[in-house]
């Protein structure tokens, strides 16, 4: 493992379990880390791993988490518009805010948003209150945003497509006058 490990701005231990695996012997116990970090600047990750003691799972939750770091489109200090998550059982409902709101949200939302570096957004976990699945439902929500100026420009694109096709090629502002004058 590597020891000389960068610290991100953000790093949150979402969840800490005991997790026992029944052997003829009894029982072996593990431990099972989620981890949560971020840029603060739209890049975060989620990772969970298990080990055999806390620091170890912790140590290696961090890296896999470092490793799934994904790129979310955040305009400003907010999201472009309204958007749902959903992950098994769990729904997140994002909508964007107005300067100064602040962060409306709770629990896992929370801490993803948090790790993101969004500020001003409304925030509503629907379902299942799994931190797991809340986390992934975020991250879904976050990575399925569009961005306005990107959406209008590939339209405008298509209208062009699509006038330029259905342009006539005899229809000359011109020759249109001509034929009136006759």
């Amino acid at each position: 493992m590597n020891r000389d490990r960068e610290k991100l701005p953000f790093e949150h231990l979402l969840a800490l379990d005991r997790v026992t695996r029944v052997v003829k012997g009894g029982r072996r116990f593990r431990f099972r880390a989620t981890i949560i970090v971020g840029d603060k600047q739209g890049k975060v990750g989620i990772g969970i791993a298990k080990g055999g003691d806390v620091v170890s799972a912790i140590i290696k939750a961090t890296e896999r988490a470092k490793k799934a770091m994904e790129e979310m489109i955040v305009a400003g200090n907010t999201i472009s518009h309204q958007v749902l998550g959903v992950k098994d059982g769990s729904k997140v409902l994002l909508k964007p805010a107005s300067p100064g709101t602040g962060l409306i949200a709770g629990g896992t939302v929370r801490v993803i948003l948090e790790a993101t570096g969004v500020k001003d957004i409304l925030a509503k976990s629907l379902g299942s209150n799994n931190k797991i699945n809340n986390a992934y439902a975020t991250v879904m929500a976050l990575s399925s945003q569009r961005v306005i100026t990107k959406q209008n420009a590939v339209r405008k694109k298509q209208i062009d497509q699509y006038l330029k096709q259905q342009a006539v090629p005899d229809a000359n502002p011109e020759s249109v006058g001509e034929k009136e004058d006759q």
